[in-house]
């Protein structure tokens, strides 16, 4: 019960960390207002709002009282209430008392006017209306054949200090929120130029030299993650160049022995070490291809669906059919992209009498499917064909003209891009590959 409590009020709380940091900030701010006031309206202005009203009710029953009483003329009384208590009142000898009294329940003014009329008054002998006068408070009371109607000034039942209380209360809470919105951006900021980096650098982007900034404990783990991008990216550095190196090296000899074959008399013999060569160079090119360092490629925004029609036409193959999504734009390195497509496609050739590619853009990921019908791989096999060097010599043929590293160096860069690589049962009783490449 209660970890289904936690995870729905979870649920219920922003993700960002700017949003999280507001929350901690606006709600007790928002809290401590929504006390105050109501302590006031309660304390204050409720209690103050009800003895002006019942104050005012009690002059109306002064003024009755006197009006039977007949001592004084009417008018002369009527007069004498408009001038020192601000009551202005007219009798009228008039049956048609009866008027739809307006229920408005949610203002504290006519809530505690119909308490103290009901009860000083009686039910059913009183009438008063407070909206149609901005200034004025319209009340009739029922008194033998007639009525008498007062008009009196609003201020007599209401503090004009509840709309300066709000609006002080409300202006500063406002101004302490805006502020913190500002702090927070600034102290967040950092934050996510950090995870920005850390995203653009696992993709293998080229990021610009990155300066951290903000509170200490940011700045130290910006510190850290640049002291870090630095090391790898020295270590790739020099892994490229000894590579480099070796292959330089280990090209030359290859060379001489396939000078040296050319003057080996025995054809066959001759023939096999020269294979034996071939196969050597081409597993140096693939490794060399494989750990070569894909930083050095910028990306660039193109278009996966025309580049994808390219790659398609040079091959001229009609086993090959395309249901492809026009102008599918993303952002990464074009020619790695191209490499891995090709590699994959490769293997489906190679396999496979047909071929079906399919091209899809689903919320914010371009999804490629690729479908034949070839003998396939079997269902445990599928993580490790992704492996280096790795052959399934039941399933795909023992072939020289492989190394065992297409579907290495193709899911090396397709998870470089921030994107997957999934193997499945094709509809064509083949493999599916699908690759699936954020925009």
């Amino acid at each position: 019960m209660s970890y289904g409590l936690s995870k729905f009020i979870k649920n219920l709380l922003p993700r960002r960390l700017f949003y999280r940091a507001l929350l901690i900030v606006a709600v007790p701010i928002i809290v401590l207002q929504l006390i105050i006031t109501i302590v006031f309206f309660d304390s204050l202005w409720i209690k103050t709002n009800k003895g002006m009203t019942r104050a005012l009710v009690g002059e109306m029953k002064t003024f009755i009282t006197a009006y039977d009483n007949g001592k004084y003329n009417s008018n002369d009384l009527s007069g004498l209430f408009s001038i020192y208590l601000d009551l202005n009142v007219e009798y009228k000898n008039d049956q048609l008392f009866d008027k739809s009294l307006k229920d408005r329940w949610f203002s504290p003014i006519d809530r505690t006017l119909r308490r103290e009329l009901k009860s000083n008054i009686g039910s059913g002998n009183y009438w008063f209306d407070t909206t149609t006068y901005k200034e004025l408070l319209h009340i009739n009371i029922k008194h033998n054949d007639g009525y008498f109607e007062f008009f009196i000034p609003k201020d007599r039942v209401a503090s004009t200090s509840a709309r300066m209380f709000a609006l002080w209360i409300t202006l500063p809470a406002l101004l302490m929120i805006t502020i913190a919105i500002v702090f927070l951006k600034n102290q967040t900021r950092p934050i996510v130029n950090l995870a920005r980096a850390a995203e653009k650098f696992g993709r293998g982007e080229n990021i610009d030299e990155y300066r951290p900034s903000g509170a200490l404990e940011i700045r130290q783990a910006g510190l850290e993650f640049d002291k870090m991008r630095k090391r790898i990216v020295r270590h790739l550095n020099q892994r490229s160049e000894m590579l480099s190196g070796i292959s330089h090296d280990l090209r030359t000899p290859l060379t001489r022995l396939k000078l040296q074959l050319s003057f080996i008399k025995d054809e066959k013999l001759s023939k096999k070490m020269s294979l034996d060569i071939d196969e050597m160079e081409k597993m140096l090119n693939e490794y060399l291809q494989f750990t070569s360092s894909s930083y050095l490629e910028k990306d660039e925004t193109f278009d996966i669906s025309e580049l994808i029609k390219n790659i398609i036409s040079k091959y001229d193959n009609d086993s090959i059919s395309i249901e492809l999504t026009p102008r599918v734009y993303m952002n990464g390195r074009k020619n790695l992209i191209q490499r891995s497509l090709n590699n994959i496609i490769d293997n489906s050739i190679k396999y496979a009498d047909r071929i079906n590619l399919e091209l899809s853009r689903k919320n914010n990921n371009v999804i490629i499917i690729i479908d034949d019908d070839g003998i396939g791989i079997p269902e445990n096999e599928y993580q490790n064909v992704f492996k280096p060097f790795y052959k399934l010599d039941k399933s795909r043929g023992n072939s020289r003209s492989s190394v065992g590293l297409g579907l290495s160096i193709t899911s090396d860069i397709i998870k470089s891009h921030g994107g997957n690589i999934i193997l499945d049962k094709s509809p064509l009783s083949g493999l599916r590959v699908k690759v699936f490449l954020p925009l």
